[in-house]
């Protein structure tokens, strides 16, 4: 833990963030303008209000007012080091929500911004907190509802059921409940320290990551005294036992392996699950009884108000599937599993079309449909399938190969579709965004790892589609050419784009990055990692901020482009970049330039990320090397 005595907790400085520029003091306003200044500054982002405190000291005192009366405190677009947060949280004492990006804070920090006030806390990436935080986060906020933590793992696991145990006995009103350990397995294996502490009005859990069978006795210790199915009773499940239960309504659980017991015992002990979300990550292949067969999921069918369910098996230690569930497996799911509105199933890799196809047509209610590596699944799963199945509102096919642009032309007069994700479907064409122009509500679209070309680009330009979010990532076909007549043909989503991805695209250069700069007005996020021709010259025109595209960049990734000069750190120094919150630089000569962590320094509002993750750093944040510059 970090030492507090080198800066006490409760020592904080009065001044906001600064920023470039700025115009000279003013005097005050008259009454009029007063109430209605007020009335827009309560309306106004963290960042905003910080911005408009430097313009004058009557604006300074009504920002003040301002931030004392809002409700939350959001901090999650970037990671505050512990000179800024001390400066904000001061003035946001009444903020009942906290979310924080941890990053660059350590424990004393984090601590500074607790009290009874907070009902909702959201720690996020705590790559440099201990856990003795725990306690701390239970000893100053007992009020809470809703507590989110993502922590990494370190090497005493007793540390940390002692202070969890700590922190649980002190809520007396907690719903919502998420924990994340990540970087190691052993921390959060042992669940059996908190069944007891665990208040009963927990309404939602999460869990991440977690052994099968300490979660198996685990959930049999929440649970209600039920009936377990007789298939099972010859295994080590205690059928007799009794208490009071949990009325959990939301569970999710990441864990080595997934098991028919784990789901009986799941069955058996929280029959009043809404929400259900099982991932497991095996490192070897599974075998039995170690794993999910059909008759687990027949069990699945005695949940009467199972609206969301979510099964996969991941590949991210193993290449493994669930090869012991096959087509009769989601067929028994379906006679009773009718009111799904949201299903999610990864390595399924035995189930053919018949089998997606009966879950499809069977959920009469079904809004969310994503299936992962499904080898089996072809476009015969969506014949006929407009006026059949309820409206679909998001359509998710990741790594399925059997896959064509046929599949979409079944959805193509589809007035519901807002999320469209092909991702890794190598089969995916250019007719497939002929299809794609027909559906009016689109808004996201991940065409990643597709076989289109320039030519299918063109025909997206001329679609009048509100498209925010596009994903053209491993299209190798796709070329300047095609980027550039997308942003200068497209009348719309040239307008409405603001996240755009041509990461892993040799024929991308500063030509496509120019043209996306130029002509994409909403532009917040842009991914170009591992684009090879990408130069100096793309980085000045968007550190320029000339283009409306490049003043709103927030985040920007450039892991990988080995072209860039050791000279464009100058580009990083105030005033450029003015919008820019993260900034990815793995893999270039930037991570070879100690003046960089001098930048980091001075401007608090920028995370520069030299590890290569994705954007944001949402995976990996646990083994940085850089905090606070250091």
């Amino acid at each position: 833990m970090t030492d507090c005595n080198k800066r006490p907790c409760g020592e904080t400085a009065t001044a906001l963030p600064e920023t470039s520029g700025g115009a000279q003091p003013q005097e005050g306003f008259p009454l009029p303008d007063t109430i209605v200044l007020s009335e827009v500054l309560r309306r106004l982002e963290l960042e905003s209000l910080c911005a408009l405190a430097c313009v004058s000291r009557s604006l300074r005192s009504m920002v003040s007012q301002a931030l004392s009366t809002l409700p939350s405190l959001d901090l999650s677009a970037f990671s505050p080091n512990g000179e800024l947060l001390h400066r904000i949280v001061p003035r946001l004492r009444g903020a009942k929500s906290v979310t924080i990006d941890c990053l660059h804070l350590d424990d004393c920090s984090v601590i500074s911004v607790l009290g009874p006030h907070i009902q909702e806390l959201n720690l996020l990436k705590c790559a440099s907190l201990s856990y003795d935080v725990l306690a701390s986060i239970g000893e100053k906020c007992p009020n809470l509802r809703i507590l989110v933590l993502e922590l990494a793992g370190e090497s005493s696991p007793e540390i940390f059921r002692r202070n969890l145990i700590k922190m649980l006995k002190k809520f007396l009103y907690l719903e919502h409940l998420s924990i994340k350990v990540r970087g190691t397995e052993d921390d959060a294996y042992d669940l059996a320290c908190i069944d007891v502490v665990l208040p009963k009005t927990l309404k939602f859990l999460k869990l991440q990551p977690v052994n099968e069978q300490d979660a198996i006795l685990f959930v049999e210790k929440l649970g209600y005294e039920r009936e377990i199915p007789s298939k099972l009773v010859n295994s080590s499940i205690d059928s007799s036992l009794g208490f009071s239960g949990f009325a959990l309504q939301r569970l999710s659980l990441v864990l080595n392996l997934i098991s028919d017991r784990l789901v009986a015992s799941i069955m058996g002990s929280l029959p009043l699950l809404v929400e259900l979300d099982l991932e497991d990550r095996p490192c070897t292949e599974p075998k039995l009884p170690h794993d999910l067969t059909n008759i687990g999921l027949q069990f699945l069918g005695s949940f009467q108000h199972l609206t969301h369910l979510s099964i996969v098996r991941s590949r991210q230690n193993y290449p493994v599937s669930f090869k012991r569930i096959n087509d009769l497996g989601l067929l028994l799911l379906c006679e009773s599993c009718r009111a799904l509105e949201s299903v999610r199933l990864g390595g399924f890799s035995k189930v053919t079309d018949a089998g997606f196809s009966s879950l499809l047509r069977s959920c009469y209610n079904l809004k969310k449909f994503e299936i992962q590596n499904a080898p089996l699944l072809s476009d015969l799963a969506f014949h006929n399938i407009v006026g059949v199945v309820s409206p679909l509102v998001e359509l998710k096919l990741n790594s399925c190969n059997l896959i064509t642009s046929e599949a979409v032309a079944e959805l193509a007069s589809s007035s519901t579709l807002e999320v469209l994700d092909t991702y890794s479907c190598r089969s995916i064409a250019d007719n497939c965004l002929v299809y794609i122009s027909f559906l009016s509500t689109l808004t996201s679209l991940n065409l990643g790892g597709a076989d289109i070309t320039d030519g299918g680009l063109g025909v997206l330009s001329k679609c009048d589609l509100p498209i925010t979010n596009l994903c053209l990532r491993g299209c190798t076909r796709v070329t300047d050419r095609g980027i550039i007549c997308l942003l200068n043909s497209g009348v719309r989503i040239k307008k409405t784009l603001s996240s755009l991805d041509v990461g892993h695209m040799p024929g991308i250069s500063d030509r496509a990055i120019h043209a996306i700069i130029s002509s994409g007005e909403a532009i917040t996020e842009l991914c170009m990692r591992y684009c090879f021709h990408v130069t100096d010259d793309s980085l000045r025109t968007l550190a320029s901020g000339r283009y409306s595209g490049s003043s709103l960049l927030q985040k920007l990734d450039i892991s990988h482009c080995l072209r860039f000069s050791v000279g464009v750190v100058e580009l990083l120094e105030r005033p450029l970049f003015r919008g820019l919150r993260w900034l990815g630089v793995g893999g270039t000569s930037l991570t070879k330039r100690a003046d960089v962590i001098g930048i980091c320094r001075m401007r608090p509002w920028l995370t520069i990320c030299f590890e290569g993750c994705e954007l944001g750093c949402h995976d990996g944040w646990q083994y940085h090397k850089y905090n606070d510059g250091n």
